[in-house]
């Protein structure tokens, strides 16, 4: 083994030990419990098999995000990709051990596989939340790894990327954060935070390995800090949120969990300094910088004993108790919450449930936008005022409509569901479309000639592809647009996405994606496969309104409503009835959804007169330049069929 891979992955694995070690035995994990008890072997075995999950599932994600976007095709890649096949491996059977050792811990004895193991562990697996979360887990790390190990086309890759990324939340629901009253922001919380702890670990570590098998070290550096920087960012974001969640009072801080959660606090401040130094210190004089491997060394280090700490909280009750007790309303045994006051106006922009996801991705997004904006500016490039005006705007009305009024009360009033349908899909795509993302990317953010995949490179890659090339037709996404309005509301997705947070999260993205495709296909400015004309796109607009009236009024004159267990059994006092609701609801999907429509409807028109008034500018320059050789040729013509149209005597 090269000498920097093996001291970096020493460093990471014994920093990591020591961090669990310390963890388990300030926090009192390592003592046996009164109440059933699995043993030494267990008790121990399960969080260093866990941590073992974590490093190598890091591993994979962060090694993945290097091979994705940072190296170029060649050696150095394929020493990486190495590693990553390795530890999927790994993981998978550190997954399948972690699993069974679980198993012991929640029957509370010791590991003894007899004649009832079979049939009670595979109870365990197929009955249990716990047990198929643990299932769940280990297939999509099947499936990463296989991909990883059988591909090296960047598709796949990206393929076995996304799916390990999804193992994340398996991890999330199955934490702490599975029982808690506030279920969402714990979940999304530790989801984000797996998987950016993921990338900055794992991608340190592959960073490493790539330059010692010869990866160009100023380029692999430079990419990998910035992958670090917004690693380090949201990490800090959502370990904060975690701690608070957890934690509760300042006064709980001095607990054995509390100050466990300091020292992680206070590591990850260090190795933000230290990320902070790198960029100052190291990078700029890189290619006469010493002891380059050993800052890496000291970093993964860290890192590891971050690793360690978190996997010891993780078998540690927090000081405030993370399940709702005592007699308990339909709306908090139904989802986890309490039922909020009276839908007014004031309570639509008061009411707020934080959606972490949605509000960083509009944070950083907006973030990212304006520093490419900037970078055009100082190249002396001209950018229109107006796209980052509808940018920022349609990212603040994505926060609103994932965290804001509309979303608290759309889990209990299925109008207010509509509204923050109809904001999804009908009016933040159109900003989104203006604001011309695509374009500015491909423009503010560098060319690589080196043949590796910057975010430039993925963007215009995804946007050419085949893929988009049909689900970007108009006609293709149009249908999208219209039937999802009937295969959402009237299937089991609608069930889905009300009762489950996973459903919920899905629910947005789809909306957000079907509307931005079928925008993108009227009125897009960014480069696209497909330039339908305007009296087709105005024919699909048509077509789109008349379904929109035939959905809402299908709602407005129903009789049954649509998930009775959910919306009509949630023990509200005050509003419409559930019924009533649901029919206004199908007024706003007509009334309120027909208006975006109408606005691109006058969008659509000038875009054609626009592009009417530039092919008559065009012709003209044309005329000018060949003195009107295309009329004279014209007129050539009449002539000719003039001469040839017989006479009559």
């Amino acid at each position: 083994m090269n000498r920097p891979r093996l001291i970096v992955s020493l460093a990471l694995v014994v920093a990591a030990i020591a961090g669990l070690w310390f963890a388990m035995e300030f926090g009192g994990a390592s003592r046996a419990s009164e109440l059933g008890d699995a043993g030494d072997l267990v008790r121990w075995g399960a969080p260093i098999l866990k941590m073992a999950v974590s490093l190598a599932g890091g591993l994979v994600i962060g090694g993945l995000a290097v091979v994705l976007f940072v190296l170029p095709p060649g050696t150095p890649a394929d020493r990486v990709l190495t590693l990553i096949v390795g530890s999927g491996i790994t993981w998978t059977l550190s997954l399948v051990g972690y699993t069974i050792f679980t198993y012991f811990i929640v029957v509370g004895s010791e590991l003894r596989v007899d004649e009832r193991f079979d049939a009670n562990f595979g109870f365990f697996l197929t009955d249990t939340d716990l047990g198929q979360l643990l299932l769940i887990a280990t297939a999509l790390s099947i499936a990463a790894t296989t991909v990883a190990a059988v591909t090296r086309r960047p598709f796949w890759l990206a393929f076995a990327f996304l799916v390990a990324v999804a193992a994340a939340w398996p991890f999330a629901e199955m934490s702490h954060s599975g029982t808690m009253a506030n279920h969402g922001l714990a979940v999304n919380a530790l989801v984000l935070h797996i998987v950016f702890v993921s990338l900055w670990t794992g991608g340190l570590v592959a960073t490493v390995v790539a330059m010692a098998f010869g990866a160009d070290r100023a380029d692999t550096l430079r990419r990998y800090s910035s992958i670090a920087l917004l690693s380090i960012a949201i990490v800090a974001i959502t370990g904060f949120t975690s701690a608070i969640i957890r934690i509760g009072t300042v006064e709980n801080l001095g607990s054995e969990y509390g100050i466990l959660v300091l020292l992680k606090a206070a590591a990850t401040v260090i190795l933000a300094l230290l990320g902070a130094r790198w960029r100052r210190a190291v990078l700029p004089r890189l290619d006469s910088a010493k002891g380059v491997v050993g800052f890496a060394v000291l970093e993964t280090a860290i890192l590891g004993v971050v690793v360690g700490l978190a996997t010891g909280l993780a078998r540690i009750a927090p000081p405030i108790e993370q399940t709702l007790s005592g007699p308990m309303t339909p709306a908090e045994i139904l989802m986890g919450r309490v039922l909020p006051g009276e839908w007014t106006w004031t309570t639509a922009f008061t009411a707020w449930n934080i959606d972490l996801i949605w509000t960083l991705f509009a944070v950083f997004t907006s973030i990212f936008y304006l520093w490419g904006v900037e970078r055009l500016r100082r190249r002396g490039d001209a950018w229109p005022i107006h796209r980052p005006i509808v940018w920022v705007g349609a990212m603040a009305i994505l926060v609103y409509t994932t965290s804001g009024g509309v979303a608290v009360y759309g889990e209990f009033l299925f109008s207010a569901h509509m509204i923050e349908h109809m904001l999804l899909t009908m009016l933040i795509p159109v900003g989104i479309v203006l604001a011309a993302p695509v374009t500015l990317v491909a423009r503010a953010i560098e060319v690589r000639h080196d043949g590796s995949r910057g975010m430039r490179e993925w963007f215009l890659g995804i946007i050419h592809s085949k893929w988009i090339g049909f689900v970007g037709h108009p006609l293709v996404s149009t249908v999208v647009f219209a039937l999802s309005l009937m295969v959402f509301y009237y299937s089991p997705l609608l069930s889905w996405a009300s009762t489950t947070h996973l459903g919920h999260e899905w629910m947005i993205l789809h909306f957000l994606l079907a509307g931005y495709l079928f925008v993108q296909a009227l009125i897009g400015v960014d480069p696209s496969p497909h330039r339908t004309s305007y009296p087709v796109r105005m024919i699909l607009l048509m077509g789109t309104m008349g379904f929109h009236a035939f959905f809402g009024l299908s709602l407005m004159t129903g009789t049954s409503l649509l998930l009775p267990e959910w919306f009509g059994a949630m023990g509200r006092t005050w509003g419409d009835s559930p019924l009533l609701d649901q029919q206004i609801g199908g007024a706003i999907a007509w009334g309120i959804g027909e208006l975006p429509t109408l606005i691109l409807s006058a969008m659509v028109v000038r875009s054609w007169i626009r592009s009417d008034e530039r092919e008559a500018k065009r012709s003209d320059r044309q005329a000018a330049r060949d003195h009107d050789a295309e009329l004279d040729e014209y007129n050539v013509m009449l002539e000719k069929l003039e001469k040839r149209r017989p006479t009559n005597k």
